[in-house]
């Protein structure tokens, strides 16, 4: 939806592609022409290149986005693109070889002068049983605990948590298997965890010209998973010398790799306030709309400009001046369909009620209605909620205020844990890492499962038959009923505030709507 609406903004006609799974998807229906590649697992529809590009032939289009995902950062179906004659809306197929291969990164970085994670710079011989000794050297020499990580890919998948010589070994084999499960490649690398550490990438646009700019830089440090669920610009708390170096650091990587349209940088923070890089994401990301709400920047309108030869734009270019002392702050939280009171599992379902809140500073990216089934097979994304404000405080406020006014039904969402954050006085502080999910929100999943487990108790003693000499009419003793106003008051009317349902529901995110 995002490509189709920069697409028709520029007068450009655009053709959409589907699986079985997408046939009645909102993109489907808002582009000028569809075309079906295939059943719904994405290995027979999304990862097929060749199905792809016969339908951009078929279709006479001249050129091919390749979104957030499957392919987006594959230098094989780049090259395909640009050998059938045409234009891949993205970092040439040169580029992608460059940084998006992890390894590749990694070497490129070092020889900018960019400080690099410590680890590995070749794959680990993961087949080769006689090689196991010089891969738990190359281990000892890195330092546990440490990460097996995907070569060719990122969103956590293949990556797997070490910390001794004896877990190593299967955290290799299977590391390596979900990374060929994923992206076709099983190769995997060593890398030593920082730790604690926040998540901050940059922004990067480069043109035809060799021109190629930072436009700020995001904190993506709240995940799950090791991948994002809420995303921030600026990030929180640097001074604009650390900005211009973290944004140099990134310009130096993109310029070894001759980048060309957009990518992103990432690197981690430690604790002392170092930077480190880690790779490159040679596409646009999902969390692009902070940078565009901080920027005033429209990346996928610059994205298709960039494609078709043009430069740089002026306002892109006087955005990279100032993006070391921004004006203004946007935070995105990614509502997903998934159960965060249950490790983030994904949902899958039909979703019933379906209400977006709106208002100054407030953007909603999503391509879901009321109705719509969420299939198992893809990402469980179903919406972005972006607001932005001249700070961050301001930001946070308004971010509460848009969570208190979404309304959904029929699957459980995210919904609960962003509100949780978006009251939490750690996020308000800026107190943040990649251990921030497990370090405040699982704490608070076992305290309310703890309360839940005593209201159920407490309500069944209360409905349990009693003897004649309970006190009270009811036949229910004082002892076991539940107070208004009590910490365990789920479901209780409270004067003056609603009903304990709706408080309840508002606060915790349990969703009562009845799929309509």
């Amino acid at each position: 939806m995002r490509i189709i609406r920069a697409c028709h903004e520029l007068g450009v006609d655009a053709v959409a592609v589907y699986s079985d799974a997408d046939a009645d998807a909102a993109h489907v229906r808002v582009a000028d022409a569809a075309i079906r590649l295939g059943p719904a697992p994405a290995a027979e529809s999304y990862l097929r290149g060749d199905a792809i590009i016969d339908a951009a032939r078929n279709s006479g289009a001249e050129a091919i986005h390749p979104g957030y995902g499957f392919l987006a950062e594959r230098a094989s179906f780049a090259k395909a693109v640009e050998e059938a004659g045409l234009v891949f809306v993205g970092p040439t197929s040169a580029s992608i070889a460059a940084v998006g291969d992890k390894l590749a990164a990694r070497r490129l970085a070092r020889a900018a002068g960019v400080p690099v994670v410590p680890g590995t710079l070749e794959p680990a011989a993961v087949e080769r049983v006689d090689a196991l000794d010089a891969t738990l050297a190359d281990a000892d020499s890195v330092g546990f605990p440490m990460f097996v990580k995907a070569a060719a890919g990122g969103g956590g998948r293949g990556m797997r948590r070490v910390t001794t010589r004896e877990e190593l070994p299967a955290a290799l084999a299977s590391g390596s298997a979900e990374a060929l499960a994923a992206f076709g490649d099983g190769a995997v690398y060593l890398e030593r965890e920082i730790r604690p550490a926040r998540h901050v990438e940059v922004q990067l646009l480069g043109d035809a010209t060799g021109t190629i700019v930072a436009l700020g830089e995001r904190d993506c440090s709240i995940q799950r998973r090791h991948q994002k669920l809420v995303e921030e610009s600026p990030a929180p708390g640097l001074t604009a010398g650390e900005r211009r170096e973290l944004h140099d650091f990134a310009v130096r990587v993109a310029r070894a790799a001759e980048l060309r349209n957009a990518a992103t940088a990432e690197f981690l923070l430690d604790g002392d306030r170092r930077f480190w890089f880690l790779e490159v994401n040679t596409r646009i990301q999902v969390e692009h709309g902070v940078t565009e709400l901080t920027s005033g920047v429209d990346l996928v309108r610059e994205q298709l400009l960039i494609a078709a030869g043009r430069p740089l734009s002026t306002a892109t270019r006087d955005a990279a001046e100032r993006a070391a002392t921004p004006d203004r702050h946007a935070i995105e939280v990614r509502l997903t369909a998934e159960d965060p009171a249950r490790s983030f599992v994904p949902v899958a379902g039909r979703i019933g009620r379906w209400s977006m809140p709106s208002g100054p500073g407030v953007r909603v990216d999503t391509a879901i209605e009321a109705g719509d089934r969420i299939p198992p097979d893809y990402d469980s994304l179903i919406a972005k909620v972006l607001v932005v404000d001249v700070d961050r405080e301001a930001a946070i406020g308004r971010l509460g205020r848009v969570l208190d006014e979404v309304e959904i039904g029929g699957i459980q969402t995210t919904l609960p844990f962003h509100r949780f954050v978006a009251s939490h006085p750690g996020f308000k502080a800026a107190e943040l890492s990649t251990d921030w999910v497990a370090d405040q929100w699982q704490p608070r999943v076992q305290k309310d499962r703890g309360a839940a487990l005593e209201i159920a108790a407490r309500v069944a003693v209360a409905v349990a038959p009693t003897s004649p000499s309970s006190s009270g009419p009811s036949g229910v003793g004082a002892e076991t009923r539940v107070e208004p106003g009590s910490g365990s008051s789920a479901g209780v009317d409270q004067p003056g505030r609603g009903s304990g349902w709706s408080r309840v529901a508002r606060e915790e995110g349990v969703d009562r709507w009845r799929e309509r």
